[in-house]
């Protein structure tokens, strides 16, 4: 009869610093777990189970609906679907690059942070997908062909390259400064969301009149906002945890919580997209000058190189640096223990 031994989980003062999370005494897989370990301990309750799931089963629902509409909109040849078309591949991706993450980031400290580079460019990535969606589609009549509209994306493009760029070189600051890691990486995101957000932000506020496109998305807009902030706030607060370190170690912690936001908050940002998408068709087709399709594609290369090449230089850092050993340390009271692993 074939079994499998499901691997052994520990608390926190078995694991090196670098392992710790805020709040969370229980639940942490071995830092030096096999694949194999960290696949099968994605059937198992950890501390991090949750967080793969959340992430993994929504980039099933967002490919999903991805083939729904690529039945009923043809995205290849019609110039006004090409950025829905970037937006859909990067809402897709995200989430899976973050279950990945979660899945293998036990495999040593190395991998641990790797890992989390490679979800800080695929969450950075994201964000340009918004801004090719909000230029598209979202902005205010107003400012249609103005100066902000015709540069809009490409200073996304750049922001991202800000994001993966601040939130990688945070981790290298999180042992022995764990504050300003924090501060740099919820700035390293918070810049893109309200950069990309300008629009939508000008149009629910500040915008009155008969150009300000007061349809049915606004309804889906604020229900997005709404989980966005709830989103930025989970991940800053590490709520509830922090209130009762322990008694959230697997279900309900911040990062759960905050998993579930974000993925709700895309879905309400695709319903409103989609609707304003069609409400505004006709106008924005006789009025907005789009890009090729080779200029949509050639900013999408430009910032998935760039962002790339970024983490090649972050991760080259980790292996090659002695800067980088204050992130590695791997001492901890079951250091013995683990060595005999």
């Amino acid at each position: 009869m074939l079994t499998i031994k499901l691997p052994q989980l520990f608390r926190v003062h078995q694991m090196p610093r670098v392992f710790w999370e805020d709040g969370i005494i229980s639940g942490y897989r071995h830092p030096k777990s096999s694949a194999l370990d960290c696949l099968l301990s994605s059937f198992q309750m950890t501390n991090e189970t949750v967080n793969i799931w959340t992430h993994f089963l929504p980039t099933w629902y967002f490919l999903w609906r991805f083939l729904l509409l690529s039945h009923t909109l043809d995205f290849w040849g019609h110039s006004y679907n090409w950025p829905l078309l970037v937006y859909m591949m990067l809402i897709c991706l995200y989430p899976f690059t973050s279950s990945f993450a979660h899945t293998f980031s036990s495999m040593s400290a190395h991998a641990r942070h790797i890992c989390y580079f490679l979800d800080y460019g695929a969450l950075s990535l994201y964000s340009l997908g918004s801004a090719f969606i909000y230029s598209a589609y979202i902005m205010p009549d107003r400012w249609i062909n103005s100066a902000l509209h015709r540069y809009f994306v490409p200073i996304a493009a750049f922001n991202t390259f800000i994001c993966t760029g601040l939130s990688c070189y945070s981790r290298f600051l999180e042992v022995d400064q764990p504050q300003l890691s924090k501060v740099l990486r919820t700035v390293a995101f918070v810049h893109p969301f309200m950069f990309d957000n300008i629009p939508l932000f000008f149009r629910l506020i500040f915008c009155f009149g008969e150009d300000c496109n007061w349809n049915e998305a606004v309804r889906l807009h604020f229900t997005h906002l709404s989980f966005a902030f709830l989103t930025g706030f989970l991940f800053a607060s590490h709520l509830p945890e922090r209130l009762a370190p322990g008694r959230f170690d697997y279900f309900g912690h911040s990062h759960q919580l905050f998993h579930i936001c974000a993925v709700l908050g895309t879905h309400f940002q695709l319903e409103a997209v989609l609707c304003d998408r069609a409400a505004r068709e006709a106008w924005l087709a006789a009025h907005s000058d789009g890009d090729s399709l080779a200029v949509t594609l050639g900013v999408v290369a430009t910032a998935l190189i760039g962002n790339l090449i970024l983490i090649c230089f972050f991760t080259a850092t980790l292996l090659w640096s002695p800067r980088a050993n204050s992130i590695l340390q791997n001492h901890s009271p079951g250091d013995a223990r683990f060595k005999e692993y």
